[in-house]
């Protein structure tokens, strides 16, 4: 559960449906899902079997696997590109997640009810100029995964997810089941599951695979230390195919909550970013009880965010626990302070600093750029390498415990397939096809 809520996080909520509005609905979605099971599945695999085969945080997991397979111990440094993206990408994503937990009390405030597009734009522009109030939520929401990360693995990090996955899925569920009564309804169904690959490009494709490959939340460290965590008795391969699929179903839930909506309002359904924090809010103030329901969108986003999190700085914290001593409450205290002064970049990367930028990026547009489109498929890429060809086959094969027939095609995947399509991903991420 702790993994499954790595991997479901904004992503899911936020970028999925606005992706596959922007490239055809239903032929991106059948693309995605081919995508999850021959690229994102088997690198999980790779990933939770070096985890738990190291038993400890990616960096020195890395190091004692290389020692064991009589290769380089700098292949420690794949456990730091993970760890370092992790604690970056969280010192953004709380901010973003800090806009969602904002709008979880405008929106329960009666604020967006009756409103137009111009007074829900004036409100996301009022809210991303202020640096104060920005700061203020990102404070926020860095406190409450902290608080969690600080009390441990059972204690914490489990209780949490114990709780915030079913709620998840019951408020996702809920969402639907509100779609379901729009006049949308049917025209966002078919928009989802009908597939019309007239509309589906190159382009297109390429960013299915990017999908597949970040929703999972691969490349980061943190389903490799949840790894280590994992009993010997737990099968690796069923655990990431339920992941995988725990993970699909948010993405294409949230899909059929939200285009519904669209639809009836008569909104665009590819309508970029904004969807979520500009479209939906003026859908849900202009529909019978939606304040209530965009209430409850807004803790579903939240709740996806935080549940991610949590496993975005567990690398760092293990790291600095198993290798500098101290306790976990001040690993966690120290890294989270960190994390939260890294993020006052990207707050100020919408205001104050929107004019200054470094290779034509903000701070924000580099943190990003450099964390998904360089720094996570790189650290895919060479875990699968190490895991397909580095790896002695009977480790990986004991850690695995599949038929002899499913561990073929799971080496076959990791070694031929997954590579190459996510090295496609990094090179259409930089720019090489465009």
């Amino acid at each position: 559960m702790a993994a499954t809520g790595s991997a479901v996080g904004l992503g899911n909520i936020w970028k999925f449906p606005y992706i596959a509005g922007e490239n055809g609905g239903g032929a991106f979605v059948l693309i995605y899902l081919v995508c999850i099971f021959l690229i994102g599945v088997p690198i999980m695999m790779a990933e939770v079997m070096l985890g738990r085969r190291g038993r400890r945080n990616p960096v020195d997991s890395m190091k004692h696997l290389a020692e064991e397979t009589g290769h380089s111990p700098l292949w420690k440094f794949l456990g730091w590109i993970g760890v370092t993206a992790g604690f970056l990408i969280l010192s953004y994503y709380s901010v973003i997640a800090g806009w969602a937990i904002s709008y979880v009390f405008t929106t329960a405030s009666g604020a967006f009810t009756g409103a137009n597009a111009a007074l829900v734009g004036n409100h996301f522009d009022e809210l991303t100029q202020s640096p104060f109030t920005l700061i203020f939520w990102h404070s926020i929401f860095m406190l409450i995964t902290m608080l969690v990360v600080a009390r441990g693995i059972e204690g914490g990090i489990e209780k949490a997810v114990r709780f915030l996955i079913p709620s998840l899925f019951v408020l996702i569920i809920v969402m639907v089941f509100y779609a379901m009564t729009t006049s949308g309804f049917a025209e966002g169904v078919r928009f989802m599951f009908s597939s019309d690959f007239s509309k589906i490009s190159t382009e297109g494709v390429l960013k299915a695979m990017g999908q597949a490959f970040f929703t999972l939340s691969i490349g980061m460290g943190a389903i490799m230390v949840y790894g280590a965590y994992l009993p010997k008795d737990i099968s690796i391969a069923k655990a990431s195919f339920s992941i995988a699929i725990a993970d699909t179903a948010v993405a294409v839930l949230a899909g059929v909550a939200i285009f519904p909506i669209v639809f009836a309002n008569g909104l665009e359904a590819g309508s970029g970013p904004g969807l979520i924090f500009v479209t939906l809010p003026l859908a849900f103030g202009n529909m019978a009880f939606g304040a209530f329901f965009g209430t409850l969108f807004f803790i579903l986003l939240v709740f996806a965010a935080w549940s991610s999190s949590i496993s975005l700085i567990e690398p760092a914290v293990a790291w600095v626990i198993e290798n500098k001593g101290v306790s976990r409450v001040k690993a966690s205290i120290a890294l989270g302070f960190f994390t939260w002064f890294i993020g006052l970049g990207t707050v100020f990367s919408f205001n104050e600093w929107s004019n200054s930028t470094l290779f034509g990026k903000t701070f924000f547009d580099l943190l990003d750029y450099l964390t998904s489109n360089i720094m996570l498929p790189l650290g895919g890429v060479l875990m699968a390498i190490f895991a397909g060809w580095l790896m002695k086959k009977s480790a990986s094969h004991d850690e695995l415990a599949v038929s002899k027939r499913a561990y073929t095609l799971w080496r076959f995947l990791v070694r031929y397939v997954t590579p190459v399509a996510v090295l496609l991903v990094f090179l259409n991420a930089v720019g090489v096809f465009s």
